[in-house]
């Protein structure tokens, strides 16, 4: 609650009742939370346009359930969007299982690719998305309901230069918690903390 976020949508599929058992409706927290449940997978984009009804008109905090961090979240939520950009996206240095990494952030803009050289001859970081970012509805408002992947869409909006950016601090503990055995590794250190 410190960094401002009463209102919470949360969308999920698979054993999403889960969630809602275990949260309700956020007022024991503080907050308002609403759900859009998903019959089939929609992937980030898809679910998106399901819960643009909830979510408004104005940019929103996007967080990726399968992501942990170690950072205030007033980061994110200090984030402004300038008029013209689509999207602010956090990224990580590049983890284990992503070596290469995901865009290119230079000067605070994040881009799919650069010149040959570019990267190394005038301060490109090629790194890792970290599911963490701001949106604004319109980058999925023009989609049909469905299946669709975010990153084509960044992609295009990084293609028109509509996209800012940030590095998160190096030790900001950010896991991708994207398999069984990451789970149980940040599990573990985790419960090293208490």
């Amino acid at each position: 609650m410190r960094a401002g976020i009463r209102d919470i949508v949360i969308n999920h599929a698979w054993l999403g009742h889960m969630i809602e058992d275990a949260l309700g409706d956020g007022a024991e927290l503080g907050a308002t939370i609403r759900y859009s449940a998903e019959t089939t997978a929609l992937e980030t984009a898809g679910g998106i346009k399901q819960a643009l009804p909830l979510l408004g008109t104005e940019p929103f905090l996007l967080i990726n359930g399968d992501v942990w961090v170690d950072e205030p979240y007033e980061t994110f939520t200090a984030a402004v969007l300038s008029k013209q950009d689509k999207a602010h996206l956090w990224l990580v240095s590049n983890p284990e299982h992503n070596p290469t990494g995901d865009f290119l952030l230079k000067s605070g803009r994040v881009q799919d690719s650069a010149p040959a050289g570019d990267v190394a001859d005038q301060g490109c970081q090629t790194l890792t998305f970290s599911g963490i970012s701001v949106i604004r509805p319109e980058l999925v408002a023009e989609l049909n309901a469905g299946k669709h992947p975010l990153a084509p869409l960044l992609r295009q909006a990084m293609e028109q230069g509509l996209v800012a950016g940030d590095a998160l601090p190096a030790d900001c503990g950010w896991v991708d918690v994207g398999t069984p055995e990451r789970l149980k590794q940040l599990h573990e250190q985790l419960t090293q903390r208490i």
